[in-house]
């Protein structure tokens, strides 16, 4: 029978990575330098998660949909992504600047490579150091000839909104989005199972061999929603012992918990898999018939689409993000 799972982290050395995985969040990444991302939750064929409790201990993702299919995903979910498991889950450790960048949507993605999805994304800020900043969007106006324009004359920057960011804060990234991550942002991502960055600008960064980052700026400029999107920052409720919505999207919803109480979760209308990111605090997680589960600061908890309800008991002060998909 299936029970809630947690899998072990995928960790990645990234050039603007630091340490806050582990510092912040008690990740251990080893003797990497400088993690980047911890990758929770992954079906993607190259990099997929592992389970790290319960009978199905080192099984990955991708093997438990090819036994369970909609008992995992739920029936409708299997029925539209088949053996893909749609979400990707990671923590971003953002210690200096990340490229400036834009995904495709699904539609663009399918045209340039074929069966892939594209990616449309959600950022929660855990930690923001003093004054850190990030982009996304374009500036109201700012049309393909004027983009072209900036570029040929070096003044891509003016071109995109920038925000202040304190900890807490929530910004949707739809596809077609130009975004970065600037340097001093500890976050949990929620997006599309997609692996397709196309990056206009990389600050004029090189590695250790003196080698700039590949850029796409043709693929980029295909991918930018020039008549915008409705992507930015997220205002949302954070009434403790309830469920506060977050994001509302066509590819998840994204609710925020914060809890002193057990809270019994009803899921008997969902028909998807629920993910619990676990941002502050602790506690177990219970299906029915089931053993708990129980669960720490940074870990990630997936709970089958078989169970109609779940108990989640906090240890103290808990905060998490349940994120599952709507049809």
């Amino acid at each position: 029978m299936l029970y809630p799972l947690k899998f072990k982290p995928l960790f990645f050395d990234k050039i603007w990575g630091g340490q806050k995985i582990k510092t912040e969040l008690n990740l251990d990444f080893g003797k990497l330098p400088n993690c980047g991302e911890a990758w929770m939750l992954s079906g993607l064929d190259d990099n997929p998660s592992v389970v790290k409790n319960g009978f199905l201990k080192n099984n990955t993702l991708p093997e438990l949909i090819e036994i369970y299919m909609g008992d995992l995903l739920g029936e409708q979910v299997y029925a539209s992504f088949g053996q893909l498991f749609p979400l990707l889950i990671k923590w971003i450790d953002a210690n200096d600047d990340l490229s400036v960048q834009v995904h495709p949507d699904d539609k663009l993605a399918k045209d340039m490579y074929g069966n892939v999805l594209g990616k449309t994304e959600m950022w929660y800020i855990k930690q923001a150091d003093k004054e850190a900043k990030l982009i996304c969007g374009l500036k109201d106006g700012v049309s393909a000839e004027i983009y072209k324009e900036k570029v040929a004359k070096g003044q891509m920057l003016s071109l995109f909104k920038e925000y202040d960011v304190t900890d807490g804060d929530v910004y949707y990234i739809p596809a077609g989005t130009v975004h970065a991550l600037r340097s001093g942002l500890l976050l949990a991502e929620i997006q599309e199972t997609s692996d397709l960055t196309f990056r206009l600008y990389d600050w004029d960064r090189v590695d250790k061999n003196g080698q700039s980052r590949e850029l796409h700026k043709d693929e980029a400029l295909r991918a930018i929603k020039f008549e915008g999107t409705d992507g930015g920052r997220v205002r949302y409720a954070s009434r403790k012992n309830t469920v506060n919505s977050m994001v509302h999207s066509p590819f998840f919803q994204t609710n925020y918990l914060t809890f002193d109480i057990p809270l019994t979760r009803d899921f008997s209308d969902t028909d998807s898999f629920v993910i619990y990111i676990c941002c502050e605090g602790g506690g177990v997680i219970q299906t029915p018939n089931t053993e708990a589960v129980p669960f720490v600061k940074g870990e990630v908890v997936l709970v089958p689409a078989v169970f109609d309800e779940a108990v989640i008991a906090p240890d103290c002060g808990t905060v998490m993000l349940e994120t599952y998909l709507t049809h």
